[in-house]
């Protein structure tokens, strides 16, 4: 153990054996915790929606809702011996398929993209630590899973926070060639992306896992690029291959870039038709996105001489973790807005305690009930989340020339 070793005793093969000590123990911990917190399968599953909840995710009134109960059409919801209704999100899922099926009502209450509407690829992108970048990704993914849409996430970071959040731990439940690693690599080992994808607790979200894994692609396209073979793509064309292999599943994919600017985020950026970049309103911050943005424009300039498609539908900062009553914040909030105007957000993502201890319990703000809060924070919280998501979904249907 650490405390039992002097300093300056560590060498080579002490330092090798701690860590991978650590390592171990960890990793095991970290399962301990999961199969306290989902048993008994170790599973994630969504809570129960109330009836006001379920009406206003599907767009009707409660009392339509407890009129098809009572009636007894389309899927039925659970009922308490005291005659509460609560909805899991399959059996609201289903009643918007029912709702079109038989023409109740004067929308379309599964709003999916139809023909001549492109597959929306965002690219949650940033190298600073800290941004906000898997938050941003992991509610911006369930928002829309929950408005309707059918979304993949993807976890393109080696961390795998984003699987972590959605019941995926890395070590434990993400095979060799599990990652999409597993469908652009360049040897005979590359498998479909279809099977690699894998379903979520959040019905209509699915996700392909991230792991150390992907790693290999960052060590494996330089010698690629120099023994490259006529006919085989050029890496940064290969996420936008994969990702067309599945596109008639899906209208939205959500990619949570790695926290660097190398070959899987300059793929994703490629494969991507927008980039939401979050970035926390503070000196150094700001600073440190300059520095990503200098780097960006240089390499997406080589990669588009080179052939890569660079077109975007729109491209915005973020403002995340933002607290209203710190002066600097707001002085720095005002001098991003000056110079980008209306490519930054108008809504901004709060600093809420709600988001991080729904977090410790590896949840995100969508998942939690709003009784296991004082109402003001949860309120406060969740206003914010669905203020920006709402903002990035005008987005994404102006893409699609939707009204």
């Amino acid at each position: 153990m650490a405390g039992d070793l002097e300093p300056g005793t560590l060498d080579a093969a002490a330092i090798h054996s701690l860590i991978a000590s650590d390592a171990r123990e960890l990793s095991a911990k970290l399962h301990a915790h999961r199969m306290k917190l989902f048993p008994p399968q170790a599973r994630k599953q969504l809570r129960l929606f109330s009836s006001g909840e379920a009406a206003k995710l599907i767009g009707v009134n409660d009392g339509y809702l407890r009129q098809l109960s009572l009636e007894g059409k389309g899927p039925q919801p659970e009922t308490s011996p005291t005659g509460r209704r609560s909805y899991s999100f399959e059996v609201i899922q289903e009643l918007r398929s029912y709702l079109d099926e038989t023409g109740k009502g004067a929308r379309r209450y599964r709003p999916w993209r139809t023909e001549g509407e492109h597959l929306q690829v965002i690219g949650v992108v940033n190298f600073k630590g800290g941004s906000g970048k898997t938050t941003t990704a992991a509610h911006l993914a369930q928002y829309l899973t929950l408005q309707g849409y059918r979304v993949l996430a993807v976890d393109l970071d080696p961390q795998a926070s984003l699987s972590a959040l959605h019941g995926y731990q890395p070590e434990f439940d993400v095979d060799e060639n599990g990652t999409l690693y597993g469908a652009i690599r360049y040897d005979e080992g590359r498998v479909e992306l279809a099977e690699i994808v894998r379903e979520t607790y959040f019905n209509g979200l699915d996700i392909v896992p991230g792991n150390i894994e992907l790693m290999e692609f960052e060590h494996e396209t330089p010698k690629a690029l120099a023994s490259r073979q006529s006919g085989d793509p050029l890496f940064f064309s290969r996420v936008a291959r994969v990702l067309a292999t599945v596109e008639n599943r899906y209208d939205v994919v959500v990619i949570d870039c790695p926290p660097q600017l190398g070959f899987l985020t300059l793929s994703a950026l490629c494969a991507a038709t927008a980039i939401l970049i979050p970035v926390h309103p503070q000196m150094l911050d700001v600073m440190s996105m300059c520095q990503f943005l200098i780097m960006t424009s240089d390499l997406l300039s080589v990669v588009a001489k080179a052939g890569g498609d660079m077109n975007y539908d729109w491209m915005r900062y973020l403002v995340t973790r933002y607290e209203p009553s710190d002066g600097p914040q707001t002085q720095m909030v005002g001098f991003m807005r000056s110079l980008f105007g209306d490519r930054i957000l108008t809504n901004m993502m709060l600093k809420s305690t709600a988001i991080a201890d729904a977090g410790i319990t590896k949840q995100t703000l969508y998942e939690v009930a709003r009784e296991q809060f004082t109402r003001a924070t949860y309120d406060r919280a969740a206003e914010s989340l669905n203020s920006v998501n709402g903002e990035i979904l005008r987005l994404i249907e102006t893409a699609w020339g939707r009204a």
